[in-house]
């Protein structure tokens, strides 16, 4: 072995083991937020999870949880799992590095000399440790999702394309193409973010091949690129199931024999049919041919590992997302039906008129599970001619959106756009250049290049920004710099201050990467061009392809980690490049001055580590366990909880499926619920759950009723099962004409839930203490003139569940369309239906309020995910999940009430707790989350403690406003929103204070208002 291959090893393995070290140290100890917990929790049991799937994850996450001792500790080893793959994506990382470098040497292996080793070696321990500690790849690497194995299977695909580069001239070099097909088909398993590294892939192909480089030889490498992602895209992950699915129902329908066993026969003949084709190339020496075909075949095989989500569905695990048991269900799955499709190169703008829906034919199981059925589902509009343009970016018809695209094309005004004739008016449509505009300033810049910045520049906080230059923007920590694009740098808010997520590099790590960017294009241009394509593919492509709407519910810098990695790969030849400074300095090569450069250079990923532990440091952290514990302690037993997001579902299906807590409960996904594959599975027994009572046959909700009329024929309430009865009824007089086509539709929009006292009291719903509060009934009240499929199961379930059954919501919001909010029962971070009337003082205070209970919930039972260590990373979204069940809200409103009840020892005691558990140095101030609070220490004669509350909050709110106030220009302009915000609160503080008799508190505020002008003396 010679000199470089030894150190090449030993130093790629050391880089290994550093990243494991450091990822190790700070994984999530349990489930995380967003999708983790439900990829933990399908991993764990090998479940389907939400579109498109992601089955080999599955299987490796299983893998790693087989060694947990006990369930409690699934979700750590499976983020252990992400750990050890994001520390391998640093190894390949640190070997691309170094055979890159060693490329742009000209030189083989054997005559590089020792200090070109030496920096060799250097480059690739900087580029890679600085990438260990990039905020977006770190953030993947500690919590079990998919991004940490698809970045290490994209990492070891470009190592081997490499490691064929090496050995192209040799015999059985193909073996190497091979293998990295096989791995491109294992990864369609994981996410399909590894197929964008194919054109750098091919790029190095052409290069090693054809030494002699034409225009039109880059012309020819780009277009087989392309193709080869084309058909990997849209003919060998579709189509081969789309195939196989149509020769399954020929079986099905045709022959009459059972379900995937059409399937079955052409997986074996495809394969068939491929191994007669490699053995025929094999035989008559044709070596293209040849290899072209068993890259083929080891595609599939690999891809095969979505074979596992057809077995696995067919046996109702209790997560069992689209419900694919048979091939057109696995089809719908793949394609991600569910969330439909935006336009890429031609389409609508957010303006154009529609003039009709588009239907989309699809084929769907009979009842008996024995035939295919055809359906066709509602897949988008069909627009007026002339409305439709090339390269939309501008295409969300709704009205925030719409309210966005004026923000970033035209400061907030409407977009002047163009007219355009639409029968007997004019349309405005924006302009290509506003189209376009949207494009580099949202798209292109907010949705890359700030995520690009945050990486390699520096970060201002981490709280989530849709535009506002006061958070979430990138900032270098050199004030004459910041100061031109987010505003004065000096006496910033100390709650800004404080924020772990604001790292400033001073734009080290983006200079060195410039600087090995220019000097790898100098001195190997071939190779320049494969990184390059693979920062664009990984990085801008994406953002084409994506074409983002104006508002995500999350920051989306993760879909970008490999454009990261590219960067990082230049990062590493920056030393290479100091390493040729350091020469002429010191006019003497030696190892000496490779390793001046390399410990030059190292400040850049000392500075990253420095700058991110903090804020990528999860050890310690509960939210997610915690939160869905939560949820379901306290529920009654056999309880429905209906659920309206990620985080107030996915938590609670952990702690079901792998901690296995109140298996009991049915948790209820009301934006899953418009699926009738999601409706068939509510109708099967889970786990220890019985069965969601409904009673609409499978025909009114499979594909069928996406939506349903609510036509008040009676102009009066009506019972609720004479409703749905009329639903349910085939006679001509219940439908009405849509579109030339007979439809089922509501009849009233007041209808009657009678109240069995005798199961309301059974089950526990009311205590009996309060039976002679319970009504006869209960109405609910349509708002709105349409209601989705998933709201007629609903109430298809109230008027079937005959109160046998608690029900629960997590938020109240989501049923203020049916007007259900005035029979609410706050029972901590769930709402109970109940029918006692209490109609609600203000949207924070829904719910009627059982102090006994609600105390024993969130003074004994309750857990709130340690955030009360200051050493626990209270982020932007663990700050949002704690707002969204109003946490110390519940803390006051049970206080209020114990107040009422004369209570207010209790009462103190409990807002003690509050601050104990969620102190504002992690969980901030807020309207909800203070003021409350503040107002029920007043009430409970607790002025001192309600007082240092509103100090504390007062001061934070001035040094905002103040901060504000020194804003300049347009930029001054740019913060009038948080401006006026900050001295509502403050003012509300204001007026809380003198509703109190706080005359001293009410005096410094007005004394502060009268100073800044924005109150007359």
């Amino acid at each position: 072995m010679n000199q470089f291959k030894k150190y090449n090893l030993i130093a790629g393995w050391a880089t290994f083991a550093f990243a494991a070290v450091v990822y190790l140290m700070t994984i999530e100890p349990t489930a995380s937020l967003w999708d983790c917990s439900e990829f933990i929790a399908t991993s764990y049991k090998l479940e389907v999870g939400h579109p498109p799937g992601a089955p080999l994850f599955m299987m490796i996450s299983r893998l790693f949880a087989i060694f947990a001792p006990s369930p409690a500790h699934v979700a750590m080893m499976i983020n252990s799992m992400s750990a050890l793959a994001s520390a391998a994506t640093i190894l390949f990382l640190f070997w691309s590095i170094t055979h890159l470098a060693r490329r742009s040497y000209h030189k083989s292996e054997e005559e590089l000399t020792l200090p070109q080793i030496t920096a060799i070696m250097g480059a690739g321990l900087v580029g890679s440790i600085a990438y260990t500690f990039t905020d977006t790849f770190w953030f993947s690497a500690v919590e079990g999702e998919v991004y940490a194995l698809s970045s290490m299977f994209t990492a070891l695909v470009f190592w081997a394309i490499l490691k064929w580069e090496n050995v192209a001239d040799e015999p059985h070099a193909n073996r190497w193409l091979i293998l990295i097909a096989y791995l491109t088909g294992l990864a369609i398993g994981v996410h399909l973010l590894n197929l964008l590294i194919i054109p750098a892939i091919v790029f190095i192909y052409y290069f090693r091949k054809y030494p002699q480089i034409t225009k039109w030889g880059i012309v020819k490498a780009l277009a087989v690129s392309g193709a080869i992602l084309i058909a990997a895209l849209y003919i060998i992950i579709p189509g081969t199931i789309e195939l196989g699915a149509f020769v399954d129902r020929i079986f099905v329908n045709g022959f009459g024999l059972p379900v995937n066993s059409g399937i079955t026969f052409y997986a074996f003949a495809l394969l068939a049919i491929l191994g007669w084709g490699i053995w025929l190339t094999h035989k008559k020496g044709k070596v293209l041919a040849n290899t072209i075909i068993l890259c083929v075949t080891v595609i599939l095989i690999g891809y095969g590992s979505y074979a596992s989500v057809i077995i696995r569905s067919s046996v109702n695990p209790p997560m069992n997302s689209n419900g694919p048991t048979n091939p057109y269900g696995l089809l719908g799955l793949l394609n991600r039906d569910q969330y439909g499709a935006r336009p890429l190169v031609k389409g609508n703008y957010y303006s154009s008129p529609a003039i009709a829906v588009t239907e989309k034919d699809t084929y769907y199981l009979s009842d008996d599970g024995k035939e295919y059925k055809k359906g066709s589902t509602v897949s988008g509009y069909e627009y007026a001619p002339g409305f439709e343009f090339f390269f939309p970016r501008m295409y969300s018809s709704k009205e925030s959106d719409i309210a966005a695209y004026n923000n970033w094309v035209n400061d907030g005004k409407e977009i002047k756009g163009r007219k355009v004739p639409f029968r007997d008016e004019m349309v405005t449509v924006p302009t290509f250049a506003e189209n376009l505009k949207f494009f580099f300033a949202y798209q292109l810049n907010f949705m890359y290049w700030r995520y690009f910045l945050w990486n390699f520049v520096g970060r201002q906080s981490d709280i989530q920004s849709t535009g506002e230059i006061t958070d979430g923007n990138w900032l270098s920590g050199i004030k004459a710099i910041d100061q031109l694009f987010v505003g004065p740098q000096d006496n910033i808010p100390s709650e800004q201050a404080a924020n772990k997520g604001r790292n400033t590099y001073y734009f080290l790590p983006f200079l060195l990467g410039i600087i090995g960017l220019v000097y790898q294009l100098n001195r190997d241009g071939k190779n320049f061009t494969v990184v390059m394509t693979m920062f664009i593919m990984t990085g801008i492509a994406i953002v084409v392809y994506l074409n983002s709407p104006p508002a995500e519910p999350r920051e989306r810098d993760y879909v970008y980690a490999g454009s990261f990695y590219a960067f990082a790969i230049w990062i590493g030849f920056g030393v290479l490049s100091v390493f040729q400074a350091t020469k002429r300095w010191f006019k003497k090569e030696n190892v000496a001055t490779a390793v001046i450069a390399t410990a030059i250079c190292a400040t850049v990923p000392v500075i990253l580590g420095a700058k991110n532990w903090d804020d990528h440091d999860r050890s310690g952290r509960y939210t997610a366990r915690d939160f869905g514990l939560n949820y379901l302690t306290g529920l009654l037993p056999n309880a429905i909880i209906m659920n309206f997001g990620d985080n107030d579902t996915f938590p609670l299906w952990y702690a079901q499926e792998v901690e296995g807590y109140r298996k009991d409960v049915r948790v209820m996904n009301m934006s899953y619920l418009g699926g009738e594959w999601y409706i068939d599975q509510m109708k099967l027994k889970s786990n220890d759950s019985e069965p969601v009572p409904f009673t609409l046959p499978r025909n009114k909700y499979t594909y069928n009723n996406e939506f349903l009329i609510v036509n008040d024929l009676l102009k009066k309430p009506v019972p609720i099962k004479e409703a749905i009865d009329f639903v349910k009824s085939e006679d001509p007089r219940t439908k009405m004409s849509i579109g030339g086509k007979n439809a089922d539709f509501l009849p009233a929009k007041q209808l009657i839930v009678p109240v069995n006292k005798e199961n309301v009291l059974k089950s526990g719903i009311v205590k009996p203490e309060d039976a002679d509060l319970i009504e006869d009934s209960i109405v609910v009240t349509i708002k709105k003139s349409t209601i989705d499929r998933g709201e007629m199961m609903l109430l298809d379930l109230l008027s079937n569940f005959d109160w046998k059954r608690p029900l629960y919501f997590t938020t109240p919001s989501g049923i203020d369309e049916l007007g259900l909010r005035d029979y609410l029962q706050l029972d901590g971070f769930s709402y109970r239906l109940v029918p006692i009337k209490t109609v609600p003082q203000s949207s924070w205070e829904s719910g009627r309020i059982d102090s006994e209970f609600l105390y024993d919930q969130l003074m004994n039972k309750y857990q709130y995910a340690n955030i009360k260590d200051p050493k626990v990373y209270a982020d932007y979204f663990v700050q949002t999940n704690f707002g969204a069940v109003q946490s110390r809200n519940l803390f006051a409103r049970l206080a209020k009430q114990l107040v009422a009840e004369g209570d207010t020892t209790k009462a103190i005691e409990v807002l003690d707790r509050a601050i104990e558990e969620m102190p504002f140095n992690q969980i901030r101030h807020s309207y909800v989350q203070t003021i409350p609070l503040i107002e029920a220490y007043y009430m409970a004669g607790a002025d001192e403690k309600g007082t240092a509350v509103l100090e504390d909050y007062a001061k934070i709110l001035e040094e905002y406003i103040d901060y504000y106030f020194r804003f300049k220009g347009k930029q001054a302009g740019l913060v009038q929103t948080q401006l006026r915000t900050n001295i509502s609160l403050l003012y509300e503080l204001y007026t809380l204070a003198q509703k109190y008799n706080q005359t001293e508190e009410a005096g410094k505020i007005e004394k502060y208002f009268v100073d800044k002008g924005l109150m007359d003396a």
